[in-house]
Formats: structure tokens, sequence, C-alpha cells
């Protein structure tokens, strides 16, 4: 991470697959901050993410 002045935000990720998918949510953040069907698409993402984690550790 490199240290950036006040009113530049970094977003810091790392490297690999699942730090891959994070990249592109990440990006999908911000897009979905001025498009209202990547915001839709992004909420269905998570919705079923969450869905899909298991209420019970097994």
């Amino acid at each position: 991470m490199v240290q950036m002045p006040g009113g530049i935000p970094v977003g810091v990720l790392a490297v690999g697959r699942a730090d891959a998918v994070n990249a592109a949510l990440l990006s999908a953040a911000v897009l979905a901050l001025s498009d209202e069907k990547i915001a839709k698409a992004l909420d269905k993402f998570r919705a079923d993410q969450t869905k899909a984690v298991p209420l019970t550790p097994s």
C-alpha cells in the first residue's frame, strides 16, 4: 500500500483468485453508485452469497 494524501482513497487488495473477485466487487461497488443495474446485480450477488452461508458451522 502507498500512503496517499487526504482526499485520495486507496483500495488495497491482495493477489490471487479470491482477491481478483474482491477487486471486481470493489469496482462494482464504485460503479453501482451511479448505475442502478449494477447496484441491483451487486445486491443480488451479496444476498445469494449470504444465503449460501450455513446457519451453523459444520
